[in-house]
């Protein structure tokens, strides 16, 4: 017991993930989902923790979207869903964290939902 106390990760002590934890996230997430273009996940203060491409872009654009969200109402939003002609974004909040995901158009938005929740439940285990 005590080796496995030892072996803990400060994501695990602390609450949250490191961005080696993160990054197995997003691969989780792209085996789950077969129409995820990608993704990004977000700590505490809007902090980059793992993206699917270029950190910077997708740091900006996933802060963006949640701005926007949060904006839309009077307390942050937990989740969000914007479709397009080319294509679907969804976000999911969960305390500190955050999930962006950009999909093919017409995915289904419950399954994309589900599996977010999914991948994010497992992070903040």
């Amino acid at each position: 017991m005590v080796a496995m106390l030892a072996q803990m990760t400060d994501a695990t002590t602390n609450g949250t993930p490191d961005r080696t934890d993160a990054a197995s996230a997003l691969a989780r997430l792209r085996e789950m989902s077969a129409d995820l273009r990608g993704a990004a996940i977000l700590g505490a203060d809007g902090e980059l923790l793992a993206a699917s491409g270029d950190d910077d872009s997708w740091g900006d654009a996933a802060r963006a979207l949640l701005a926007a969200a949060d904006a839309a109402g009077s307390a942050p939003a937990q989740r969000a869903h914007v479709a397009t002609e080319d294509g679907e974004a969804f976000a999911l909040r969960s305390g500190d964290l955050a999930i962006v995901a950009v999909a093919e158009r017409f995915t289904l938005a419950s399954l994309m939902l589900f599996d977010m929740r999914s991948v994010m439940r497992d992070l903040k285990a």
